[in-house]
């Protein structure tokens, strides 16, 4: 790889990932700190999330189109720097009205400039023989970024601190956690002057002789592969989602305080990216919709361990490796679920388009799924609400595994 291709793949990674530490990683990595100092529960959480979920919803459909037709430099950069002025204020702990309008504010910065460019560029670069590779390395990367940013972001939250975690007031925790919100901001300001300066400006002129256009989008619509590559990333994405109760599980189920519980939280991370690059690689070498299956079947497993109770609650060690795996299922499924479109045959020049319409229906765990963990979580306290919760998730990865299986049979059919 010469230099300029691994400054356009570096830019992606850190670009792919520090869009979203705002809005996901804080509260995936630091969600009984976020609860406490917020003062809001469970419910209240997931309803922000609902927000951003119908926001981003809609722009995923309008990203599409915006991605096919202008420059991915110009959508990525001004995205990246809306999104900051959002952390900016999130940092100072504002009310819950607030902070669900951060939210909408975000379903739209994060989406519609951000995700269809982010994906059309990503494809772009694997070329037609490297797509696994192509997106499990970024996926990969991103994950090796979100790692370093949750592990570190835990030091200097305990360092904030001017108690220690198990005795520390509302108010110290608020400043710590104001701080940490801070310095993302600041990176992410930072992320756009970096992909301002190393991903390819690639004028309107340039651009496919195929223009975006409604006819474009309605033919993307009658495509068979798209409607079910759209369900296997729901039921994929419906995983991801659950990765937000892991640092609250070991709160409540574990007893860990807050840095601990914040430790637990950065497991998924780590796990990310051995995942999705070691998925991006086995998938181009025998086929990314099987691959697909075996995660969806790892899912199944280690849900199935914590929902049925199967697991003694006072081996430490086991439920943290159980958490670990279900770690390498959903993040080996993130690694490849985008990379289906060459399996099925989509072109380039509907990429965008693709990912559009993928994504309005893939991604709606971001307006349910936050509610409904919610109201189970804060309806069924202690272990029960997360056995609940894991329940749900085995049933999506059990429907994930057959809809995968079914379209690994039709892609060798042609979709007829």
């Amino acid at each position: 790889m010469n230099i300029k291709k691994a400054l356009i793949l570096s830019s992606l990674i850190l670009a792919g990932e520090c869009i979203f530490i705002l809005p996901f990683l804080v509260t995936r990595v630091f969600r009984p700190t976020f609860l406490k100092v917020f003062d809001i529960s469970n419910f209240e959480l997931g309803s922000a999330f609902s927000v951003y979920g119908i926001v981003a919803a809609m722009s995923y459909f309008f990203g599409g189109p915006l991605a096919d037709k202008f420059s991915p430099k110009k959508l990525m950069a001004s995205s990246l720097l809306l999104t900051c002025a959002g952390g900016f204020a999130m940092s100072k702990i504002p009310s819950l009205t607030i902070l669900t309008f951060l939210y909408g504010l975000w379903g739209l910065t994060t989406i519609l400039l951000f995700w269809a460019a982010f994906i059309k560029s990503t494809r772009v670069l694997g070329g037609h023989e490297n797509q696994g590779k192509s997106f499990g390395t970024v996926d990969a990367g991103r994950g090796f970024v979100a790692a370093a940013l949750a592990s570190i972001s835990v030091l200097l939250f305990d360092f904030f601190l001017t108690s220690t975690a198990d005795i520390a007031s509302v108010d110290e925790l608020a400043f710590a956690l104001g701080k940490i919100i801070f310095l993302f901001s600041c990176l992410t300001t930072i992320t756009a002057v970096i992909v301002w300066l190393f991903v390819p400006n690639t004028s309107e002129s340039t651009e496919s002789i195929h223009k975006q256009s409604i006819k474009n989008v309605k033919e993307v619509l009658k495509k068979r592969s798209v409607w079910v590559q759209s369900f296997i990333v729901l039921c994929a994405y419906v995983g991801y989602k659950c990765t937000d109760d892991f640092s609250l599980y070991a709160s409540v189920v574990l007893g860990y305080d807050d840095v601990d519980a914040a430790h637990v939280g950065t497991i998924s991370f780590w796990v990310r990216p051995f995942a999705a690059i070691a998925a991006g690689f086995i998938g181009d070498r025998f086929i990314h919709s099987k691959t697909i299956a075996v995660c969806f079947i790892i899912i199944v497993i280690g849900s199935g361990l914590i929902s049925s109770g199967l697991i003694n609650y006072s081996a430490e060690i086991f439920i943290l490796i159980t958490i670990a795996s279900m770690s390498v299922g959903i993040y080996g499924l993130r690694g490849l679920y985008f990379a289906l479109f060459e399996e099925s045959g989509i072109p380039i020049y509907l990429t965008g388009s693709a990912v559009g319409v993928v994504s309005v229906l893939g991604y709606t765990p971001d307006i349910f799924m936050g509610p409904l963990m919610g109201y189970v979580l804060d309806n069924s306290p202690g272990i029960t609400g997360h056995q609940h919760l894991f329940a749900i998730l085995f049933v999506f990865a059990v429907v994930g595994f057959f809809i995968s299986i079914y379209f690994n049979k039709k892609t060798q059919q042609k979709f007829s």
